[in-house]
């Protein structure tokens, strides 16, 4: 049997947010592990602390408490964490984000919003086929359109296109079909299926939509900022 190991470990992570003179426990003590080439889907009602939980594990916002520790560093422990320089070297080297909104830029063809971001950081090794990515993703008759010339799932696969070009780790999606309909969703669940089953890449998923957590091997539930269950 393959041995697995962890990519990131929370121990006790809490993110406190305070509106007056109350506290609001976004996230309240919560303890997980996820190991290299999981494929996790978070699910729960809304206010559950599914996004600030992708986050704080993408390292995109700070725990209040707790530790949590990303590729064998810790960056977050008693009160103390990383500088922002060292978390953005962290966030560009080992992680890639989908959204629910797409963030193409309209006047830039489908091949050139995937570029995007090599203006400002390339990793080495990587986007050297651009044109196969995209054309992994069912894009290569689209590579010279508009965005406004796609369909959103197509739209969607451009968005995660963009994320893999500097070949990350692990692929954080937050809510990436809430603007698709349900056929188009269950399309995006299988993008992410088979680059988790045939690229080995991480994918830690945040979705409203049951059917779209079922594409994941790992379902944990989220109530008031814990674990409620996990399968």
């Amino acid at each position: 049997m393959k041995a697995t190991t962890a990519i990131i470990e929370a121990e006790n992570i809490k993110r406190i947010y305070k509106r007056g003179a109350e506290e609001i426990a976004a996230i309240d003590g919560l303890s997980l592990t996820v190991n290299r080439g999981d494929f996790t889907a978070f699910v729960g009602p809304s206010g559950s602390g599914k996004t600030t939980l992708l986050n704080l594990l993408g390292c995109l916002d700070n725990p209040s408490a707790g530790k949590l520790v990303v590729n064998g560093r810790t960056v977050h422990e008693n009160g103390r964490g990383l500088s922002e320089s060292q978390l953005t070297r962290i966030r560009r080297e080992l992680f890639g984000y989908i959204f629910q909104k797409f963030y193409l830029i309209p006047t830039l063809t489908v091949l050139e919003n995937v570029l995007v971001p090599f203006t400002f950081f390339r990793k080495e090794g990587a986007g050297q086929d651009v044109r196969q990515l995209l054309k992994k993703l069912g894009l290569e008759g689209r590579m010279n359109h508009l965005p406004a010339e796609l369909s959103g799932g197509e739209m969607q696969r451009v968005a995660i296109a963009r994320a893999l070009v500097n070949r990350p780790e692990v692929l954080l999606a937050d809510e990436p079909t809430g603007n698709l309909d349900s056929e188009r969703s269950l399309e995006i669940g299988q993008v992410l299926k088979k680059l988790n089953e045939e690229e080995g890449l991480t994918v830690l998923l945040v979705t409203h939509n049951i059917e779209l957590a079922r594409t994941a091997r790992v379902i944990i539930g989220l109530k008031d900022g814990k674990i409620s269950q996990a399968r």
